[in-house]
């Protein structure tokens, strides 16, 4: 799957911005139980890619489509078809992660593990 132009952040303006905006942000991460169980970054709402079926016809109702929306995964990829789906769903302000959350344990916080 190709995407149009997808808002994307760095590691190091998701911290930035986690500081300035704490409580403005929407943070959600795609990634699997299993995988946050490893790692993972306070404050993000974790709604796996696997069950999108159950949480997808919710989204509206959970978050506001106006507010910046932030997704993060692994590596990106996951987190960019939800970017996308969520800007096909009237979401105005979405950004991926770019790299992910081992990105931002290689950048930013070195305390959370790789896997």
């Amino acid at each position: 799957m190709t995407y149009s132009y997808l808002p994307e952040i760095s590691v190091t303006e998701l911290a930035q911005l986690m500081v300035e905006k704490e409580n403005q942000l929407q943070l959600i991460d795609v990634r699997e139980p299993e995988e946050v169980a490893i790692a993972s970054i306070p404050k993000f709402t974790v709604l796996p890619l696997s069950q999108f079926a159950d949480w997808s016809e919710t989204i509206k109702a959970r978050f506001n489509w106006e507010r910046e929306t932030i997704v993060l995964c692994h590596h990106g990829r996951r987190s960019a078809q939800i970017c996308q789906w969520l800007i096909n769903q009237g979401f105005s302000n979405v950004k991926n992660v770019s790299g992910g959350i081992k990105a931002y344990s290689v950048m930013v916080d070195s305390s959370i593990p790789q896997y």
